[in-house]
């Protein structure tokens, strides 16, 4: 009979601020993580104190913010006006401490919570803070959210601002890295989203002076139906344009914060755009033949904005301001007269606008059969669907582990009966693959419909309406090591670039990696990912050690894979660089045999010489 704990005067705990952030450290930063997500806590880290600096340019003061990163070392300096030299310890260590409850002070900022730089000096192995106000300084030092040094002020003759410097703690964070890719995209839409700001980060300079509309040129990699649309007035600004590519892309921003998940300004955005088009052209639209193909940015500034979270990806709110104007009429309002006004003039912007709704009409009505037949395939084995195993916490659900949900793309029974066996139940998914998926290069999105496993993927990822119901944050492609897993892998690559490119655009889309190498003797085992870590591990063993290389995924046991695909994980994400262009990536790598593809084969030949260096090799 279950005997329950004692429940006494004894029990009951409070906690210092420093001790629930680093218990609770998701309520803060959304998760942990290594880096090798874009919403993992280290970048998260990094935008709260980004926050800050931007909210004073914002406010006037500083046009500037210097980013330096070395190793794990995150340095931020903002020439703002500074923090208030007697208070700089309560701004950085005392919740609910800070100017930005005062909207005087600091109107339409993103930063609200005062928890944001509090959050990172506890989570951080050493967090230092320097603000120069007036030639005037104070400097504080904390470990691990613990007063280690604190200055008197004194005389200083650099500029007013404030510099941060921080290391995320490989206590909670282990052996993480950054992924620079990551830092210059989020550098980059705090550019376009404030203009006249320059940031430099490492010695890069990041500078915008035409907002959305740079954003979205620097998004296109497919040809554009008409120009960019691009409008502006008071607080809210939008630009759009429709692209040959397959979905709809939005990129949305509350106060210069990235609402990667949208929000009440994103659908009013939606709404207001599909009933502006139907009535400019007096036609009954769709609202899928709208949206279809649409590239689209938008940007508002809310006075105590509320978010479903404090890594603030969702926007909650419904009105502008307090006892103010809703979010919804506002953007409506604007949408409607500007758009309207914009269509009017431009007649040849208006004419290929209509064509575009009338070819996804088209299209849609062609595929409207095929996706009937689809849909009650899925329905008929979804109760008894052997290619998911599924888990029981979900992305677009509100659980405070959302955001570790994964699914793994498996191919074969044996890969992915081991990451079955191995997994967590409560967020990680299993997809099994027979065999090798079909080349869907120079295809039409209806081969996601007529093959029944890339519809039953489609249909598990929940994809087919856009990201919004997206129910994993990880969608990872776990295949062997050997040449026709790289097939498989590459063949699943040009599925989702050609047909769900923003899967891979916001950072869902990742590689596992597995061990190459198994490396032990009686009392200690080690598995390795490289030659190099290989190397190193038998020289910490000594003598004969044995060698065992995985070349397959079904060759390692539950117990092993528990190891792979648990607290240490490797992922590889999937990247598309500033400057990459998916059609030709995918026309290089998928499309003829060009001369120049040969050429590249010929020079990145690897051979296999394992067995020839280590004869006492498995």
């Amino acid at each position: 009979m279950f005997q329950p704990d004692n429940y006494s005067d004894d029990t009951i705990r409070s906690l210092d601020w420093k001790q629930h952030i680093r218990m609770r450290p998701g309520m803060y930063i959304g998760k942990l993580g290594d880096g090798a997500s874009p919403d993992d806590g280290i970048y998260v880290m990094i935008k709260e104190i980004l926050d800050n600096s931007v909210d004073e340019f914002v406010m006037g003061s500083g046009k500037t913010i210097e980013v330096t990163i070395h190793d794990q070392q995150v340095c931020v300096r903002d020439y703002g006006r500074g923090l208030p030299l007697g208070k700089v310890v309560e701004c950085v260590s005392k919740i609910n401490t800070g100017a930005k409850y005062d909207s005087k002070v600091f109107k339409k900022a993103v930063g609200l919570n005062g928890v944001g730089a509090k959050a990172v000096n506890a989570l951080s192995g050493n967090f230092k803070i320097q603000s120069i106000r007036n030639n005037r300084t104070k400097i504080v030092e904390f470990q691990r959210g613990n007063l280690l040094n604190e200055e008197d002020e004194k005389d200083c003759q650099l500029r007013n601002g404030t510099l941060v410097t921080f290391t995320p703690d490989d206590e909670l964070f282990g052996n993480f890295h950054f992924i620079p890719e990551y830092i210059t995209k989020m550098l980059w839409n705090y550019a376009y989203l404030n203009n006249g700001l320059t940031i430099i980060f490492n010695g890069e300079k990041f500078h915008s002076s035409n907002g959305l509309l740079d954003l979205l040129k620097s998004k296109l990699d497919s040809t554009v139906i008409y120009p960019i649309v691009h409008i502006q007035e008071g607080d809210f600004e939008f630009a759009f344009t429709h692209c040959e590519m397959y979905g709809e892309e939005y990129y949305s921003f509350v106060n210069g914060q990235h609402t990667t998940q949208g929000g009440t300004h994103q659908a009013a955005f939606r709404e207001a755009l599909v009933r502006t088009i139907r009535e400019f052209y007096k036609k009954d639209f769709d609202t899928n033949d709208i949206k279809a193909s649409l590239l689209a940015s938008l940007s508002i500034k809310v006075q105590d904005p509320v978010f479903e979270s404090q890594t603030k990806t969702k926007l909650g709110s419904q009105l502008i301001e307090p006892d103010g104007q809703t979010i919804r009429n506002y953007i409506t309002d604007i949408v409607k007269r500007h758009l309207d006004n914009y269509l009017h003039i431009n007649s040849e912007t208006a004419e290929s606008l209509l064509r575009k709704i009338l070819q996804s009409e088209k299209e849609r009505k062609e595929l409207a059969n095929i996706k009937k037949i689809a849909k009650e395939s899925v329905k008929k084995v979804s109760l008894h669907n052997k290619k998911l195993r599924d888990c029981r916490i979900h992305y677009n659900n509100h659980h405070d582990r959302k955001f570790e949900t994964t699914i793994f793309i498996t191919e074969g029974d044996s890969a992915s009966g081991s990451i079955t066996k191995a997994r967590d139940v409560n967020t990680q998914a299993v997809f099994s693959l027979k065999g090798k998926p079909l080349n869907v290069y120079g295809l039409s999105k209806r081969v996601v419909y007529e093959n029944d496993e890339f519809n039953l993927l489609q249909s598990a990822l929940n994809l087919e309406e856009g990201l919004e119901n997206l129910r994993y944050n990880h969608v990872v492609v776990a295949t062997d090591a050997d040449v026709d897993g790289m097939h498989i892998r590459l063949l699943l690559l040009t599925f989702f670039l050609q047909f769900f490119p923003d899967l891979v655009r916001n950072g869902h889309l990742f590689i596992l990696q597995t061990p190459l190498f198994r490396v032990r003797n009686k009392k200690k085992t080690y598995y390795c990912y490289s030659e190099d870590e290989k190397k190193l591990a038998m020289e910490k063993l000594g003598v004969n050690p044995e060698i065992t290389r995985f070349k397959g995924l079904g060759e390692i046991s539950p117990d092993e894979f528990s190891h792979f695909i648990g607290t240490n994980i490797r992922l590889d994400p999937v990247l598309l660089s500033k400057d990459s262009s998916i059609q030709e990536v995918l026309a290089f790598y998928m499309g003829k045999n060009t001369p120049e593809r040969q050429g590249f084969i010929i020079d990145n030949l690897r051979c296999e010489n394992d067995l020839l260096l280590n004869p006492q090799l498995n």
